[in-house]
């Protein structure tokens, strides 16, 4: 598929109209109206429209969506016609929730392999099944179990090189849970994902209701 640059919020609710029509195509809904489609979403139904209007048209007019045939378009839209293999960097608490969360299975991401610095863990084999390997491996591990997502739940001071050895073996995309922005070169996609900006922007809205 031709890549369309397109916002990033329309990419998000991408996501969001996808888990829900694979809910409602696991309980059996065939068809799905625009407007309850939105309402299960938590937006408008002229939002979802517009979301879906820039890969083309997938509704019926006086029908609705086709809810099997609409998933399986944003599902190759969001790349997920395949399964995207993921590394680990930094196996503390945060670290091993991820490893051990299995919706990311279901959503077709998968785990193969486990870094960290921390000498009483290098070789360990954790509950699914991953040895944690030397950060200082990386290169060698990335040739014996590519992936092609960095997932990275190390300190702040340390993300930086961790994410410049990752590039090095070939890593093209990071989900980074360091507070800190990174320094990558044009080609490798970062998203971030920081729970105090989160937190902050609740403590906003929840000080200023009238």
């Amino acid at each position: 598929m031709k890549y369309i640059k397109i916002p990033p919020a329309t990419i998000y609710r991408l996501s969001r109209y996808s888990r829900k029509l694979s809910l409602l195509s696991k309980e059996g809904l065939e068809v799905v109206s625009s407007e309850k489609l939105a309402a299960e979403c938590g937006v408008n139904s002229a939002q979802l429209r517009k979301d879906l209007a820039y890969f083309g048209e997938f509704g019926v007019r006086g029908v609705g969506y086709y809810t099997g045939h609409l998933l399986q378009h944003i599902k190759n839209i969001l790349g997920l016609e395949k399964e995207w293999r993921l590394g680990l960097f930094g196996v503390g608490n945060l670290g091993q929730a991820l490893l051990h969360y299995p919706n990311f299975i279901n959503q077709g991401y998968r785990f193969v392999a486990a870094f960290d610095v921390d000498p009483g863990k290098i070789g360990q084999t954790l509950r699914s099944g991953l040895e944690i390997s030397d950060m200082k491996d990386i290169t060698e591990v990335v040739s014996r179990e590519p992936f092609e997502i960095g997932v990275i739940t190390t300190p702040a001071g340390r993300a930086q090189q961790v994410v410049e050895l990752a590039i090095e073996a070939g890593v093209k995309g990071i989900l980074n849970f360091a507070p800190v922005i990174l320094r990558v070169p044009g080609d490798v996609v970062v998203e971030y994902v920081d729970f105090t900006l989160r937190l902050d922007s609740l403590s906003y809205y929840l000080s200023n209701r009238s």
